[in-house]
């Protein structure tokens, strides 16, 4: 007897995680595989006929190749965002800025309420932020606008300019 652990063959399979009947049916086919029971014995032992068998033991084998294929090293690359992802990025961007925004304006009231005096906005300041406004609106409607409409169509080049003008001389010299 040789030095080193024993071998275990197809007792191996007592060690791994599974049910009684997944054991059993995958230590019969080790069996077959190694030469230590035929195809009629394993057949008789799982009470499977031989087609069933063979189909068992292809499947098997199938799933052990597919489990030890080699795989990329490290982890794997992140995924870039999908346009729904982006479109959640963007909105909670927007939420952020809202907020910000919100919590602004309610600072400038409170101290508009205890201290007047110190809120008083000059007449100028109120028609610049109105300018804006109008701005960013006007800039809306347009892109709405580019949205809606279909694309220009191109004129046949030359064809309003194919009559010829009359510069007024009747052609006599």
């Amino acid at each position: 007897m040789g030095r080193g652990r024993p071998r275990l063959g197809a007792e191996l399979v007592n060690t791994l995680d599974g049910s009684e009947l997944a054991k059993q049916r995958l230590k019969v086919v080790l069996q077959t595989i190694s030469g230590e029971l035929t195809i009629p014995q394993a057949c008789e032992r799982l009470q499977l006929s031989e087609a069933r068998f063979h189909e068992l033991r292809s499947a098997c084998l199938q799933t052990a190749c597919e489990s030890i294929e080699p795989k990329a090293v490290g982890r794997p690359a992140p995924q870039p965002p999908t346009e729904q992802e982006q479109k959640i990025q963007k909105l909670e961007a927007q939420i952020k800025e809202l907020k910000i925004d919100l919590r602004a304006a309610q600072i400038r009231e409170e101290m508009a309420l205890l201290m007047p005096e110190v809120m008083v906005q000059p007449k100028d300041r109120e028609k610049d932020r109105r300018k804006r406004l109008d701005a960013m609106q006007k800039e809306w409607d347009e892109t709405e606008a580019e949205k809606k409409s279909p694309p220009p169509s191109t004129p046949s080049s030359g064809a309003e300019n194919s009559t010829p003008k009359n510069s007024g001389k009747s052609g006599k010299s």
